[in-house]
């Protein structure tokens, strides 16, 4: 048995991502170029044979939508480039050290790494909570009560696989685990 357990988490490089800056990014594209082409009354894209709102109120408002969107789609492409949230959790029984590493935004705190005692822990805390918005989430409980996620965001887990996880995760610890009836 290894001494020494890492999960990587997956940042912002996921499908979900990438489908919505794009989706985000042509449609704005579409509504600045159509109140471009009422400001200066010419039609840019070729292949729409439409009429040409008149720039106020329409074209001014589409206009404003359409790179409100694109600077939207920016942020988002950003983050993906950047892989803003994606790091790891290594649990090491050799040195008794739980080390959570994350990427942020570029700066002073570009890297995020957070390091507790295993003696600091006293439990594995499960969230289980299934109604509109699911919520299936991992905690470190520590002795003063602060309470550490450990789960990836977005990701969409069952919940034998997650209660799985922090079962193999409270026995390597060598802590209880709350939240599993």
């Amino acid at each position: 048995m290894s001494n020494i357990k890492i999960y990587k988490i997956l940042g912002s490089r996921r499908f979900s991502n990438y489908w919505w800056a794009t989706i985000i990014f042509i449609g704005s594209l579409g509504f600045f170029i159509i109140g471009l082409s009422s400001y200066i009354q010419r039609i840019l894209i070729p292949f729409i044979n439409s009429d040409i709102p008149i720039f106020l109120p329409q074209g001014a408002v589409m206009t404003f939508y359409g790179t409100l969107g694109i600077f939207i789609s920016i942020f988002l492409w950003y983050t993906i480039i950047l892989n803003i949230g994606s790091g790891y959790n290594e649990f090491n029984n050799i040195t008794k050290i739980v080390t959570i590493f994350r990427l942020g935004f570029p700066g002073k705190n570009r890297f995020l790494k957070l390091q507790y005692n295993i003696s600091d822990i006293t439990s594995i805390k499960i969230i289980i909570e299934d109604k509109f918005l699911s919520k299936r989430e991992i905690y470190l409980k520590m002795k003063d009560k602060r309470e550490i996620p450990l789960t990836k965001i977005g990701e969409s887990v069952t919940i034998s696989e997650l209660e799985n996880e922090a079962v193999e995760l409270a026995q390597f610890l060598n802590v209880k685990i709350e939240g599993i009836k």
